[in-house]
């Protein structure tokens, strides 16, 4: 921010003062001030008890690291007047060793990073202002054990120093008094302990620790900057999707000390439980202790609330008991906050010989059931409305609710992990092939299904398994995108895992585990335990259903599902699927029943041997086409005409070959030529989709009469008619989806020969290339519908394998060269644009074109917001995803809306 100087200059503003009833800032400055200076600039101004200080803006950041971690030239005087500002408002000064003035540097980016980033407290101790402090507090205790924490923690973050020597010092001043707490030793013993921590900062650098103040303040402004891009800060960006761009801001507050003695404490608190949502004061505190002491599990932390210690049978008084004054104020502050910021809060406070402080406060983190708690009831109650409400809850979040997870307390041992491919959590015996999988199961074990990668052909042992682990593959690889669609948590491309399916053995570092030993995976986080872990089931309360029709209220994007089972479709509309978006044929291919007629249909030497193999098909497939229809009783349905190429039906293995070529009543050379003649050097763009259409138009004309069929069938027995929509995929040149709605059509016109009659359908495409996106105006004139495949549009806009892609694109990400996974979130300059340009020019053609999308990205928030953006008419997800997908649209439509709305 700049301002206008006298002589008309603009001058910039780096340093905003706060405390004692009035700030520079407010709490709408997050961008400026970061959070924390947002929020204590606004604490502040509320009149609360906030210790004074300064925050220096988040355009220091930018400038620091543009400018070789050097700051702007008019920053020093102005820090050092609020400096001297901060000393007038609490009666002391910076290095005086009569009234010492020590402050705490704390970090505060505009988005909450917890103990990301670094912090220092007890900044301006040296021997002189130890002593005054000693003097002016008559507590000698206190001033040596705040310089004993100040030299360990200004050595660790400032000067890079481990923590372990320092640790090893406090321990070994411990044994030799004969006590186990450090609040058990007295000041000479803390003085001592100082002494020993600067000789050691001596011994590692070879330069005396520093006892100027100034030189002491400087060094942790420049170390909180510097900890914006510590790798665990990076790490927490690239997961929480935060950019590099937006700096952090540095908070300079005049110290005030929990560590006083018995009525001093700091504590943490929420103002309703983040687990639950209940409305009670919940948190922690320890007397006699500073900030870190909390969440440092040196002590074990006390509850404030007595109702809180009586749940928990707690022995020692909660902080409610022991300080109910401080207690009594802190919760008529912390009603206050919420009201005020009309959300949950998180605040950091400090009781100094009695006196409550505030030293934050922030929309608190909780979980998903406590989202939807308070999301309703703060609307119940007034605070909010219900499209605040609405905008309360993490879409992503909602995965908590449906799938079990891992119960955090239980004890864990971590062996490997990968990407959190699937969420939920499941435990399981390991089998290492879905023929194995398939067979314990039906024997009731549970199973946890083990590859280096999946195919099509293990469809029956994922759906048999508890869950899967697959040392290769990314978010959009098979496993990650079938055990969505089946519910079934999945972790992917855990490739420390060696695994050796012929010796029954998976490796994950010096730990081997057999086949059938117990293996945990947790598809929300990526990581795999040995053994059990015990796990909490999901439980969808009264509030979800009441935020969700909220939500449906507002939203304008239809949400679909991709189901290809009735199992698939009841869940989906379970959740609140409106229809289905991608039905995949070929995979009722892979049952073992019809694998057999699959085979021989890719095995025939001519057409009739082909037509005889479909023949036997032809009811199967309409048999699964009228219990689906059943399940969606009249909802939309998009069913994708077979796209795979046919290698992909043929066994691989020697072993698998023999069998294949018994069952299917030919010779195993037959069988090994024809795959030879079906081998592609890159399948994924090779002889699929459409292709497939106009080289085997049997195929698709005998999935068109089973889908015709199954629909007169379910009609013909008192069901909803069936609101049909047959997709082509691949199609790149209008020529051939022509050719092949023609065929269809022409099966059409020979069902109502047949039968007298014929249901409506509306035949369109899977822009999943390019080209025809490029030519969607003209393949419009055709297709009645377009359906974004964008998994596969992805790939061929990008010329990336999606398969492959982990390869790199986590090296990618690293080293910002793109800021999402595009297999993950839609890749809106590229792979965007092309949907944009296509629906654009589809509609110019055809006015009512329906418009939607069925890739993975159908389930990412960020996606269906360009989705709504991009105005198209729905999106299609796996079934656990569909709530998160109404949510998400909701979320759309109430922050970007349309200009026509």
């Amino acid at each position: 921010m700049s301002l206008t100087g006298h002589d008309g200059v603009q001058m910039a503003k780096w340093v905003y003062a706060f405390g004692r009833g009035s700030a520079e800032g407010k709490a709408e400055m997050k961008n400026l001030l970061g959070g924390k200076g947002a929020n204590l600039a606004e604490m502040s101004n509320l009149g609360l008890p906030v210790p004074p200080g300064f925050t220096i803006t988040t355009e220091v950041c930018t400038h620091f690291y543009k400018n070789g971690s050097s700051y702007p030239a008019d920053l020093k005087p102005a820090l050092e007047a609020a400096v001297v500002r901060i000393g007038e408002l609490a009666g002391a000064t910076l290095g005086d060793p009569k009234r010492p003035l020590l402050v705490s540097v704390r970090s505060g980016a505009r988005a909450s990073m917890p103990g990301m980033m670094d912090t220092v407290l007890n900044l301006g101790l040296n021997p002189a202002t130890a002593e005054g402090l000693a003097a002016l507090s008559n507590n000698p205790r206190f001033a040596y054990d705040s310089y004993r924490r100040f030299i360990h923690m200004y050595s660790n973050v400032v000067l890079g120093l481990e923590h372990h020597a320092f640790e090893e010092i406090l321990e070994t001043e411990k044994e030799s008094k004969g006590v186990e707490l450090d609040t058990e030793l007295d000041a000479a013993d803390l003085k001592r302990v100082a002494q020993l921590y600067k000789d050691e900062v001596k011994k590692q650098l070879g330069r005396p620790f520093p006892d100027d103040v100034h030189e002491q303040l400087w060094g942790a402004i420049g170390a909180v900057f510097g900890s914006w891009q510590s790798p665990r800060a990076k790490t927490y960006r690239r997961l929480h999707n935060i950019p590099e761009d937006w700096g952090t801001a540095v908070n300079v507050q005049a110290m005030v000390f929990g560590n006083r003695g018995d009525t001093s404490a700091t504590g943490v608190a929420f103002t309703r439980d983040p687990s639950t949502g209940e409305r009670v004061l919940y948190g922690e505190f320890l007397v006699n202790a500073q900030g870190e002491d909390v969440v440092a599990g040196i002590r074990t932390p006390q509850p404030i609330s007595k109702v809180v210690r009586e749940r928990q049978k707690g022995k020692k008084p909660s902080m409610e008991e022991a300080m109910p004054a401080a207690f009594a104020e802190l919760n008529r502050i912390a009603e206050r906050l919420e009201s005020h910021y009309r959300d949950m809060q998180d605040v950091e406070f400090t009781v100094q010989d009695g006196k409550l402080f505030m030293l934050q406060t922030r929309s608190g983190k909780r979980t998903a059931e406590a989202a939807l708690k308070i999301a309703v009831d703060m609307e119940r109650d007034g605070l909010i409305d219900k499209k605040t409400a609405v905008g309360r809850v993490e879409p992503a979040a909602l995965d908590q609710l449906l799938h079990p997870t891992l119960d955090p307390d239980a004890p864990k041992q971590a062996i490997a992990s990968g990407l959190a491919a699937s969420p939920g959590a499941a435990t399981g015996e390991v089998a290492f092939t879905a023929d194995e999988a398939e067979k314990l199961a039906a024997d009731g074990h549970a199973i946890i299904l083990v590859r280096t990668e999946t195919s099509p052909e293990d469809i029956h042992g994922m759906h048999a398994a508890k869950g899967i682990l697959t040392a290769r593959g990314g978010m959009t690889s098979h496993a990650a995108v079938v055990a969505r669609g089946m519910g079934r948590p999945c972790v992917s491309g855990a490739g420390m895992i060696k695994i050796d399916a012929a010796a029954g053995t998976m490796t994950a570092g010096n730990v081997v585990i057999k086949r059938g030993e117990v293996i945990t995976i947790d598809g929300a986080s990526g990581q795999v335990f040995k053994g059990k872990v015990p796990m909490r089931q999901p439980e969808l309360t009264g509030d979800f259903a009441t935020l969700m029709s909220w939500a449906d209220s507002i939203r304008t994007l239809k949400i679909r599902t991709n189901a290809d089972t009735p199992h698939d479709a009841q869940t989906a509309r379970k959740f609140g699927a409106e229809g289905i978006g991608l039905c995949r044929t070929e995979h009722m291919f892979f049952d073992a029943q019809r694998i057999i007629a699959v085979r021989q249909m890719i095995l025939a030497d001519d057409k009739k041997e082909r037509e005889a193999a479909l023949a036997k098909l032809l009811p199967m497939q309409r048999g699964d086409f009228v219990e689906i229809f059943k399940v969606m009783a009249g909802l939309p349905i998009t069913i994708r005409l077979l796209d795979p190429p046919l290698h992909e039906f043929l066994p691989q293995k020697e072993e698998e070959i023999a069998e294949v070529a018994k069952a299917a009543g030919t010779t195993t050379a037959k069988l090994r030529a024809r795959a030879i003649t079906l081998h592609e050097t890159n399948p994924m763009l090779g002889h699929r989709g459409c292709r497939l259409g106009i080289t085997y138009p049997e195929i698709y004309e005998m999935q068109a009469r089973a889908i015709l069929e199954a629909a007169l069938e379910v009609e013909g027995s008192g069901g909803k008619p069936v609101e049909l929509e047959i997709m082509i995929p691949l199609v790149g040149f209008k020529s051939e989806l022509d050719t092949l709605k023609t065929r269809i059509d022409a099966v059409a016109e020979a069902i109502e020969a047949e039968r007298g009659k014929v249901p409506k359908y509306l035949i369109g495409t899977m822009i999943e290339l390019p080209r025809a996106a490029l030519c969607a105006g003209e393949i419009a004139e055709t297709a009645e519908f377009f359906s974004f495949g964008t998994n596969d549009l992805t790939q061929t806009t990008l010329g990336v394998s999606r398969d492959d892609a982990g390869t790199f694109l986590t090296e990618y990400l690293a080293k910002n060269l793109i800021a999402r996974d595009p297999f993950v979130t839609i890749d809106r300059d590229g792979v965007g644009e092309l949907i944009r340009m296509a629906a654009e020019r589809g509609r110019k053609t055809r006015a009512k074109l329906k418009l939607g999308i069925c890739g993975e990205h159908g389930g990412d928030p960020d996606s269906i917001r360009f989705c709504h953006e991009a105005r198209l008419d729905y999106v299609s997800c796996s079934p656990f995803r569909v709530p998160i997908a109404r949510l998400s649209a909701a979320q759309a439509a109430l922050t970007i809306g349309h200009e026509t709305d």
